[in-house]
């Protein structure tokens, strides 16, 4: 799952995929504005088949706190 991750994330925020590790921080570590994440929220979505409902989007803050929500709501 990290492996598609980092390609999701790497793609949608024109980094490289090295940088996308699981501590890495969506707004600080990997310049990701709102609409970027709005985007990759989106992207992450359709690959993996959760909702992530904007509430939730709070507690997102991380490459690792994707996979933990992702995994929790399969």
């Amino acid at each position: 799952m990290l492996e598609k991750i980092q390609e999701l994330v790497a793609e949608g925020l024109g980094v490289n995929a090295s940088e996308v590790v699981e501590t890495a921080n969506f707004k600080e570590d990997l310049g990701a504005d709102s609409l970027d994440l709005f985007e990759l929220v989106m992207s992450l979505e359709e690959e993996f088949g959760v909702e992530i409902p904007t509430e939730d989007l709070e507690n997102i803050a991380t490459v690792g706190d994707v996979i933990k929500y992702i995994e929790a709501h399969k």
